[in-house]
């Protein structure tokens, strides 16, 4: 009897598990995802993902992904940059890119914008604030980013 024990927890363990062998799983919505900076040494620049089925039409409901980022440097600080953009994407499948826009605060603004309409599983697709150039077109470098995985 004490040997079958450990033998059903495995078991469970297995089968009743939410993520399967590698580790996917897709977020349960409404979800949201701290936005964390690729570079250690930027502290204070952080942002919030909130993730969920959003139904704006007669069609069938899409997938939201709005961003709030603060204490983010001036794109300028960066290069030739002048804002900030949401970036979301499964890798070597299908990318999103929407505009963050800049609020007036006294000590920075808050970036912030939205996507509604997305319509692929977003497992192990990732968030992130890039900056951009609006006159090229050009996208830069991540700033701010996780992984949806980790989204709760």
């Amino acid at each position: 009897m004490k040997k079958i024990i450990p033998f059903l927890i495995i078991l469970a363990i297995i089968f009743v598990s939410p993520a399967d062998a590698k580790g996917n799983v897709e977020p349960v919505m409404p979800c949201s995802l701290v936005l964390e900076p690729v570079n250690n040494s930027e502290l204070n620049e952080k942002g919030v993902a909130l993730v969920y089925k959003v139904k704006l039409t007669s069609s069938f409901p899409r997938t939201s992904i709005s961003i709030h980022a603060i204490h983010l440097p001036r794109p300028s600080n960066y290069g030739d940059y002048d804002g900030y953009e949401g970036y979301s994407f499964i890798e070597n499948e299908i990318s999103w890119r929407f505009k963050l826009y800049p609020t007036t605060e006294e000590d920075g603004p808050t970036w912030a914008g939205r996507i509604d309409d997305i319509t692929a599983n977003l497992e192990n697709s990732k968030i992130e604030v890039r900056l951009s150039n609006s006159k090229s077109g050009k996208l830069g470098p991540v700033v701010i980013s996780n992984s949806i995985n980790l989204c709760h």
